[in-house]
């Protein structure tokens, strides 16, 4: 692991292979360990660079509250200095959030997107306010992540289980739940919905989604589709981490995406709206 000093702290972030850069955002309560078996499945050519958000995996607490504006702040930081000239940026959850926010702010630093199962595009609703708002307590978020976990994951692979008992460990760990709690205090805040920016997107993206995701539903995923322009939605049959779940599916679509950011550019502004139907993949 190599670490890199930001604006909100030292942040720990690994890099495999080389090429053209694939940068790759995990979910709060995650490590950039989720997507090891992607990783693997890219072929020669990409530069993959994995990012663990402070708190998290080998980075340490952070100086400033892990918002969602702080995080993509950390990662614009950081694709200024290590991918000046662009990469394809995939993120789940809270780092699906992170990468389209920064699609829209510096479309110069994002050839592509892939948003795996990422928040910004939900409608509030009183339940999903009250449970951001328990979530935002450490003792809470603590004590529930173990069942937590088990119903937003739906683990089934030795990936998936693996993903699910390092994030019971983060959680375990003060800067660790500090930083989840943050996150999802963010969560809550107005800045979180992405919907009336969304349209502002210009590079190739992919929505890849779990069909059992129970914390952002497929109707979070088809408002996305139908926001972004030229969107492609991809259905999964798994929980929150289609990654973990169906790593093949995945890489295989984001193989795809990067051939297509690296080899025909980020599309002119004019393209017109087109959102694709959306496919199902196992």
């Amino acid at each position: 692991m190599t670490t890199m000093s930001t604006s909100a702290g030292t942040v720990a972030y690994d890099s495999f292979g080389s090429g053209d850069p694939i940068i790759l955002l995990p979910s709060g309560g995650h490590e950039q360990r989720d997507y090891d078996e992607v990783r693997k499945l890219l072929p020669e050519g990409f530069r993959s660079i994995g990012i663990d958000w402070p708190g998290h995996g080998g980075s340490p607490a952070g100086t400033a509250p892990s918002t969602e504006l702080r995080l993509a702040q950390i990662v614009e930081e950081l694709l200024d200095s290590l991918t000046p000239g662009g990469a394809v940026l995939a993120g789940n959850s809270v780092g699906g959030n992170v990468a389209a926010r920064l699609a829209i702010r510096r479309p110069d630093l994002v050839k592509g997107l892939m948003i795996i199962d990422g928040g910004g595009f939900e409608c509030s609703r009183l339940s999903a306010r009250v449970f951001c708002a328990l979530m935002s307590r450490p003792w809470f978020a603590r004590r529930i992540y173990p069942l937590f976990s088990r119903a937003y994951m739906r683990p089934r692979t030795a990936a998936d289980h693996r993903a699910r008992a390092a994030a019971i460990a983060i959680t375990r760990t003060i800067p660790g739940v500090t930083a989840v709690t943050e996150i999802w205090h963010s969560f809550s805040l107005p800045e979180h919905d992405l919907r009336a920016q969304a349209g502002k997107i210009t590079a190739p993206t992919v929505l890849i989604w779990g069909r059992h995701d129970p914390v952002l539903s497929l109707r979070a995923a088809e408002t996305a589709r139908d926001l972004i322009p030229g969107s492609r939605l991809v259905v999964i049959d798994s929980g929150h981490l289609p990654h973990t779940t169906s790593p093949a599916a995945v890489a295989a679509e984001l193989t795809s995406l990067a051939n297509t950011a690296f080899d025909a550019g980020t599309r002119p502004n004019d393209t017109p709206h087109s959102p694709t139907a959306t496919k199902d993949r196992g």
